[in-house]
């Protein structure tokens, strides 16, 4: 096994460490896909509410599970919960105003 080290190819003075790079300095990496999942859940869920549409409801809670999904750890949680939360109140007021299943909106 000792014979392996002496014979070794790499250089340890050219091995460096992986540093993702920073969105401080790059902010097109930023991924805005959260942020607009985010803002379509609570216009959905506002139409949702307001108008008591079902689908408008449904679609508000995939689109907060879809911006919870692609969310990283360091962003803000109240507000996404808070989409959340508004979504599932959406689905639950209208099936408590009209409990009769979802009709095609076509």
């Amino acid at each position: 096994m000792s014979s392996n080290n002496i014979a070794d190819p790499r250089r340890q003075n050219k091995i460096l460490r992986y540093k993702p790079p920073s969105t401080e300095t790059n902010p097109t990496l930023e991924d805005p896909t959260p942020d607009y999942m985010n803002l379509l859940g609570m216009i959905f869920s506002m139409c949702g509410l307001m108008l008591k549409l079902k689908w408008c409801a449904w679609i508000a809670v995939y689109c907060s599970f879809i911006s919870f999904a692609n969310s990283r750890s360091s962003e803000d949680t109240k507000q996404m919960m808070s989409s959340f939360m508004l979504s599932i109140s959406a689905v639950v007021m209208s099936y408590l105003q009209n409990p009769q299943p979802m009709s095609p909106p076509w």
